[in-house]
């Protein structure tokens, strides 16, 4: 995944975690400067991974900062060179880098029982959190005052996409050829409704030429480095071999990639077989698994592609409830990405794979579906490239296609930003003869104030939301 998504880590690791690094930390031990720390038990591991769960807010600039803190400056389990190593192979895959480095760590520490075990507890207090919010809000999303909160919101997902998008270009597009990737990117989607999966490919392979013709143009300026000097001993330092179970070997690539399959089709089979080849839970085990190798970009690239299949192609949600559980997913620990658990419970609720009487059962099957085949290719890249890809870090001939599928990535989440303002501040469309037609005056006013404390202000993420959902409670008591 491409790294223009995030603050560049070394330069903003504090400041991004603020409070958040300290109070998640502040029941571990620190090592003592002068000794060199062991090497943390599974059980160790095990409780810092499953608390890192519940306080990863912040999103992935937040939540690699808490890492840093504890891991790199507390604890001393990994050296910086080595985490921003990690962190580097960790960007330029598909899928949500966080978590993945996460993976990473765990699994350079304890093997693969590590790996697997940090990246679950990363994902598994998120999933488990949105199924409780998708069923009060498929089983009381009407009650006046959660439909105030989520009126208030919903203005703040426009502002927050919108500021994503503006993030990520001005850091991205530092060429003008850049700039003209993300124009057409735009309208591919908006005018043309290109799929999302295609202008992926397109801009891989404009980077592709444009690496070979303007390389300054496409180098892109992801890597992370660490400055040599004297640190603190880590568990894993500077000049610790790396483990034998991190070395390349094709016996155990072919082994990992085998048992991913298996695990894959295992499933998606056994879906097939309860309910048929066409069914809900079987649409969605195989377009999750599309979606997890779309997600170059980040979470806001990938949603088009996600309201493009969910909306408009299988009709699991309606276009307001998917901006609802944008909404619900900005509010919870981990990935955002994390919003394809709200999609598949609501998904399976309204298509009522259980039947009308096991709605909340449907749901819950499908929020586990959509996370467990967008989250499964994560653990095959990390377990099996790992100790292959790490060697190919920095050269044009791989951030090139990286660097203009970046670019595209920001013409469609301005796409997205278009689509969100049209549902949130003109809900019943264009109306001809109403006021500015039919334009909703108060959630244009929440959003531009979501903007501006965004923007102007650098207000964080969530207290925006929640500022927000109050003035929606608030106007809805009010008015009835």
């Amino acid at each position: 995944m491409s790294d223009a998504e995030r603050d560049p880590v070394p330069d903003k690791i504090a400041r991004a975690s603020g409070l958040t690094a300290n109070a998640a930390s502040a029941a571990q031990p620190r090592a003592s400067p002068e000794e060199a720390p062991r090497m943390p038990t599974r059980a160790e591991a095990f409780r810092y991974w499953l608390k890192l769960g519940f306080v990863s807010f912040g999103g992935p600039a937040g939540q690699i900062a808490i890492m840093h803190h504890d891991l790199v400056e507390r604890q001393r389990w990994i050296s910086e060179r080595r985490f921003l190593h990690a962190l580097n192979y960790c960007m330029v895959l598909p899928g949500p880098e966080a978590q993945q480095l996460a993976t990473y760590i765990g699994w350079l520490m304890h093997r693969t029982w590590g790996g697997v075990i940090a990246g679950a507890l990363f994902v598994l207090p998120s999933l488990v959190v949105l199924i409780a919010l998708s069923w009060a809000y498929m089983a009381f999303g009407n009650v006046p005052a959660i439909a105030g909160v989520l009126y208030g919101i919903k203005p703040a997902v426009v502002a927050i996409v919108l500021h994503a998008a503006w993030r990520i270009g001005t850091r991205a597009l530092r060429h003008p050829a850049l700039w003209v990737i993300a124009a057409l990117a735009f309208i591919a989607i908006f005018a043309f409704a290109v799929p999302f999966p295609a202008i992926v490919v397109a801009a891989g392979i404009a980077g592709h030429i444009g690496g070979r013709i303007a390389p300054r143009a496409f180098a892109g300026g992801g890597a992370h480095s660490a400055g040599g000097g004297a640190h603190a001993p880590a568990v894993i330092d500077d000049d610790t071999p790396t483990p034998p179970h991190a070395r390349f070997r094709g016996t155990r690539l072919a082994l990992v990639v085998g048992v991913c399959v298996v695990l894959w089709a295992a499933v998606l089979g056994a879906l097939a077989v309860t309910e048929g080849s066409e069914g809900t839970l079987v649409q969605m085990g195989a377009f999750f698994t599309k979606a997890a190798l779309l997600t170059f970009g980040g979470a806001y690239a990938v949603l088009p592609y996600v309201y493009q299949g969910a909306v408009d192609n299988y009709g699991w949600l309606t276009a307001a409830q998917m901006i609802d559980g944008l909404a619900l997913g900005e509010t919870t620990p981990g990935p955002l990405i994390m919003v394809v658990a709200f999609v598949g419970f609501v998904g399976a609720w309204t298509k009522a794979v259980f039947g009308t009487n096991g709605l909340a059962a449907a749901g819950i099957a499908g929020a586990g579906v959509a996370t467990y085949f967008t989250f499964l290719p994560s653990f095959l890249f990390i377990l099996s490239g790992g100790p292959l890809v790490e060697t190919t870090h920095g050269q044009i001939r791989f951030t090139a296609p990286l660097t203009g599928i970046t670019a595209a990535v920001v013409g469609v989440i301005v796409n997205l930003a278009v689509f969100f303002a049209w549902h949130v501040f003109w809900p019943k469309g264009w109306t001809a003869g109403a006021p500015v037609g039919g334009l909703d005056p108060l959630a244009l006013g929440i959003g531009v104030v979501a903007a501006l404390s965004l923007f102007r202000f650098k207000a964080g993420v969530i207290p925006v939301i929640l500022a927000c959902g109050a003035v929606g409670m608030a106007t809805a008591l009010l008015t009835g």
